[in-house]
């Protein structure tokens, strides 16, 4: 760690390390103190409460900035020819937290500035880009690995995936509310949505869990704890929304949905602390070689 808070990317550069750490920590705890203090429902008419539009609208503005700001990261990491783990990885992270960002503007658009029922939305294009690239790029990290885990490690991948799964489908059977008036193949689209959701959730969960215990210890273990870390936080608020879907009237806000944020905080983590990692493993070869 104690590289990782005393190397900066460049001379008199304000974007080190330490800063975008920083940075990123202090934006997670101001998301969360947010949805803390802000997320109370306020009375409208006849005994109806909703929250208001403008703390919605912040909610959206805390995730879209963590995912932009964890995109960039990663399309940094690709553009850099020092990295140690395949380029490929850091594009398809970088474009897959980009395709996220969107996916949340078309989102908050339908909810806030349409006032509808986002059951299905352009957003979810983008959405489903998200979780096949980051899918992807997670595949491509572990292929990049000699994987030689114990037999109890993966009981452990196992036993990750046996929950997410059972969470998963006990959460789908609790009964549907009524949507209104939804047109059915809206609704059909939206039932397959939620099984893709689910189940990518759950792959990049054991995904995320096999690449934990394969850095485990080496010396880009910090950034890929992060990445996990950000995998798991995505698998709460997912869970979380799709339990919400069968709450009659349900409006965005809840305090879990601050896992979203979270997640995007945690990928930008990842990022830089690989970035660092590289960086510095690039000056001790340059060192040695002109030793």
């Amino acid at each position: 760690m104690s590289s990782v808070y005393n190397k900066s990317y460049g001379p008199k550069s304000m974007f080190t390390t330490q800063n975008i750490i920083l940075i990123s920590i202090g934006w997670g705890v101001l998301a969360l103190l947010y949805f803390l203090l802000f997320s109370a429902k306020i009375p409208i008419s006849n005994g109806i409460e909703r929250r208001a539009d403008w703390y919605v609208f912040g909610t959206n503005i805390f995730e879209a900035v963590a995912y932009l700001g964890a995109g960039i990261l990663c399309l940094r990491n690709w553009l850099s020819p020092q990295m140690v783990s395949s380029r490929n990885v850091w594009l398809a992270m970088g474009i897959g937290m980009i395709s996220y960002f969107l996916g949340g503007i078309f989102f908050g658009y339908t909810e806030i500035v349409k006032k509808q029922d986002p059951i299905v939305s352009i957003g979810d294009i983008f959405f489903v880009a998200t979780y096949v690239l980051l899918g992807m790029g997670m595949i491509w990290a572990v292929a990049s690995r000699r994987l030689n885990l114990e037999a109890w490690q993966w009981i452990i991948v196992l036993a990750i995936g046996v929950f997410g799964s059972a969470l998963s489908w006990l959460i789908s059977t609790l009964p549907e509310v009524a949507k209104g008036q939804v047109p059915a193949w809206a609704e059909k689209i939206a039932q397959a949505l939620s099984w893709f959701y689910v189940t990518s959730d759950v792959l990049l969960l054991m995904i995320a869990t096999t690449l934990l215990l394969s850095f485990w210890g080496g010396r880009m273990s910090l950034s890929w704890r992060m990445i996990a870390a950000a995998t798991f936080s995505l698998y709460i608020a997912d869970m979380w929304f799709k339990y919400a879907q069968k709450i009659p009237d349900y409006q965005s806000g809840e305090i879990l949905e601050v896992f979203w944020v979270i997640s995007g905080v945690l990928f930008g983590m990842g990022a830089v602390l690989e970035y660092d990692t590289s960086l510095n493993r690039s000056r001790r070869e340059r060192g040695r070689k002109r030793a």
